[in-house]
């Protein structure tokens, strides 16, 4: 099933614990793309849908204009650049 489809009859999933997590039993109709989702709660209601990623470059690039500009901390070590010695391998 498509997560673009029209919305479907609710249906009763388990519920089980995993470590100190509890975890739901996605059934296979509503299985989602990936392996990470996020979630957010809406009332009552949990909502839980795929994380997606840029699908082309443009999108990439989009996606990290929007992060925080670098900082002076960020800049890469100055390293000095020696000559080449020269080394007697036998």
């Amino acid at each position: 099933m498509s997560i673009l489809s029209k919305p479907s009859k609710p249906k009763e999933a388990k519920l089980f614990r995993n470590n100190r997590s509890q975890a739901v039993r996605i059934p296979v109709e509503f299985e989602l793309p990936g392996d990470r989702v996020l979630i957010h709660q809406e009332g009552n209601k949990l909502i839980i849908e795929p994380v997606t990623g840029p699908s082309n470059i443009a999108e990439l690039l989009a996606e990290w204009r929007k992060e925080a500009p670098l900082g002076p901390d960020d800049a890469f070590p100055i390293i000095e650049d020696l000559p080449a010695q020269s080394e007697d391998i036998f």
